[in-house]
């Protein structure tokens, strides 16, 4: 009997694309609030942080909240015939929702540690803020977006209370790997849930350690051109 893989290739299905949406709209909000000192900062942050402590379960109530037929996203999806609970890209918004404090908070301390004095000294060569953005905060950050996209990846990619809620479990089309094991424990099916296990730990040890090699290959090319 041929092994299901169709949970391996939804899990990375959705964390990948989770993570590339996180990437961005994390980097752009961390900049955003690096530069913002106004008095609702506190709050704001709080409300982006918020998904990191809430329990999944009660992010998926607030998630189906806001898209099920009733709410109001819902609704407006439903009027240009979008069914977004229980399919696949219900999956995406979850991963995306819990993995963007991770990508947020981490790229935020590390915008915070560099020195504005680069950044000051740069204005004053007349690069606007857009260049000095790309060619100046994210490469002097890097090190600290790559831990924030792992960080990112590995959430969405072991994401399971708010997918269920919101997607369900529908084998070979919301399934996820997490979702598999729980399903697969739950029937008492032990080997099968053992071997899940197994194989979204590999998949999370295999892309660490590839992003350790490539964070070391980059740190020694940093190194070689400040000895130029």
């Amino acid at each position: 009997m041929g092994i299901d893989v169709s949970p391996i290739l939804i899990s990375l299905k959705t964390a990948l694309t989770a993570t590339i949406i996180t990437f961005f709209i994390g980097i752009f909000t961390a900049q955003i609030m690096t530069n913002y000192n106004g008095k609702f900062k506190g709050i704001i942050d709080a409300i982006f942080t918020l998904p990191l402590v809430l329990p999944p379960t009660v992010v998926g109530f607030f998630l189906l909240l806001l898209f099920g037929k009733n709410g109001p996203f819902g609704k407006a999806l439903q009027q240009i015939g979008i069914q977004l609970i229980f399919s696949w890209p219900a999956t995406v918004i979850a991963a995306v929702v819990v993995a963007f404090p991770l990508m947020y908070k981490t790229t935020r301390a590390a915008f915070e540690q560099i020195d504005t004095n680069i950044i000051n000294a740069a204005r004053t060569l007349g690069l606007c803020e857009w260049s000095i953005f790309w060619r100046i905060i994210v490469p002097i950050a890097w090190p600290g977006i790559a831990a924030a996209t792992i960080l990112a990846f590995t959430r969405a990619l072991g994401e399971f209370g708010a997918t269920l809620m919101i997607a369900g479990n529908i084998p070979g089309k919301t399934q996820t790997i997490p979702i598999a094991i729980f399903f697969a424990a739950e029937g008492g099916e032990m080997t099968k849930a053992l071997m899940w296990v197994i194989i979204i730990m590999s998949i999370s040890f295999i892309v660490i350690v590839l992003m350790n090699y490539w964070s070391e290959y980059q740190r020694k090319i940093m190194i070689g051109r400040g000895k130029m």
